[in-house]
């Protein structure tokens, strides 16, 4: 019932999601067709079939439709059939240039309008979000020096305030395969400077195992070392070890942590010799000696465990990202053209290959993170509405025939040649773009279904 109640729940805020954000994508070039003088015939929100429609006093037809996936606006257009003479000073083709390039461009910008609006709205609201406190750390982040506790102030000169800053910056330098400086303070509060060596990472890292690659997690995220099962029959059970005891040391080692735990058993763990355990229990330390036993793993190795499992827990976010109304203005401007700055070097770098195709996510994805960053709060959802409308707003402006980018492409080679380019040539444009537009979705429909199955 849950797993059912999740897809029905990733449904609906998918749809929230493109309601919202085509909707406005599509009263961009609304408004600017009213105010170049064009006549628009059907305003649709959504495909098909209208649900309900109705004319307003301006001679448009507004509807709304059952395929919620998108939307259109159809303007009065001499291509599509003869005009009424007195409609032709309304017509859509027969409007200057610079006029028809301005009714392509307000989507997108109607777009860019939106996301700062949502990263307004998110900063005065306040976001909530983690510390960037470094947690367990491992492989290329290990190497360069970073320690467990470390507070993050900066990558490659970039300030950084939280998690979701910290690996936006990673992600964005981890495609330059470079070396990138990370600052950090200490929790003795020392102020140090660390490289990444981010060349060493695979040719193509993907944002959703980046931070498992250069070997840094949240340290909000790390549970605390509290039994939460004993395993019947096991070494833990045999001395009596309880649900709810925190283990607080290993052979005199601290413990922080069930990764630290798990860590210091196998190494401290050697045959015919018992752990020394400090635990607390009831507020008290009491002291207890564990034998470990070799315990085989699903991928078929052995390890020394003691038989016991994690108490759950959830992380709590401990920092809050908000901005009084004006301060907030320019800062969402700011987060704006960071977004911006970061999705086109993205594309950049798939188009060059240093970044790979599995970056780009399809809507059974945005489904799933819409739905997630609505359950974690109306900061969250809004900042995923401005990034969503930014991607949106760029993704069309792609030079792709049947997208805007690609009516705009024909419009800069009309500017050039001083003519229109051919029924026959834009028709095959168009043919050309459907076909690689269906071939972008497929791949982005392909990687959501290998990042579910993986």
């Amino acid at each position: 019932m849950s797993d059912f109640t999740n897809i029905l729940g990733s449904a609906w805020w998918m749809i929230v999601t493109l309601g919202i954000l085509v909707t406005f994508h599509e009263f961009g070039h609304f408004w600017v067709a009213r105010r170049c003088g064009v006549k628009v015939l059907r305003f649709s929100v959504g495909f098909g079939k209208p649900i309900k429609s109705w004319y307003g006093k301006d001679g448009t037809e507004y509807c709304v439709a059952w395929i919620p996936l998108g939307g259109y606006v159809k303007m009065l257009d001499a291509r599509e059939g003869d005009i009424d003479p007195g409609d032709l000073p309304r017509e859509f083709t027969g409007k200057p240039i610079w006029q028809r390039i301005l009714i392509v461009l307000a989507g997108p910008a109607f777009n860019l309008i939106f996301a700062v609006a949502a990263f307004w709205a998110m900063l005065v609201i306040g976001k909530p979000d983690f510390q960037p406190l470094v947690g367990d750390v491992t492989h290329i982040a290990a190497q360069a020096g970073v320690q467990r506790g470390d507070r993050v102030l900066s990558v490659n000169g970039h300030a950084i305030s939280n998690w979701t800053d910290l690996g936006l910056a990673l992600a964005t330098a981890a495609q330059a395969h470079q070396p990138v400086p990370l600052e950090v303070r200490t929790p003795k509060g020392a102020v140090e400077t660390h490289v990444l060596q981010l060349e060493k990472l695979p040719p193509h890292p993907s944002d959703q195992t980046l931070f498992d690659q250069i070997g840094m997690t949240p340290l909000q995220h790390s549970l605390p070392a509290v039994v939460g099962k004993v395993v019947s029959g096991s070494a833990a059970q045999a001395v009596g070890l309880q649900p709810g005891d925190k283990i607080l040391s290993i052979d005199g080692v601290a413990v922080a942590d069930w990764n630290q735990l798990t860590d210091t058993t196998r190494k401290l763990a050697k045959p015919d010799h018992k752990l020394a355990l400090v635990i607390e229990r009831a507020g008290e330390r009491v002291p207890i000696s564990v034998q470990p036993r070799l315990t085989a793993e699903p991928d078929g190795s052995k390890v020394w465990a003691m038989g016991i499992y994690v108490q759950p827990g959830t992380a709590k976010y401990d920092t809050v990202l908000r901005r009084g109304p004006l301060v907030a203005i320019p800062d969402a401007f700011a987060q704006t053209w960071d977004f911006t700055a970061t999705t086109v070097k993205m594309l950049g770098h798939m188009l060059t290959g240093s970044a790979g195709l599995s970056n780009l996510s399809g809507p059974i994805s945005i489904a799933q993170y819409a739905q997630t960053s609505a359950e974690m709060g109306p900061a969250w959802f809004l900042y995923f509405l401005g990034i969503i409308s930014l991607s949106l707003g760029i993704m069309n402006l792609l030079p792709i025939p049947i997208l805007d980018g690609g009516h705009l492409l024909y419009y800069l080679i009309e500017l050039a040649k001083g003519s229109p380019l051919s029924d026959r040539a834009m028709a095959a444009g168009q043919y050309m773009g459907m076909a690689l537009l269906v071939m972008l979705m497929g791949l982005a429909f392909y990687n959501d279904i290998l990042r579910i199955f993986s």
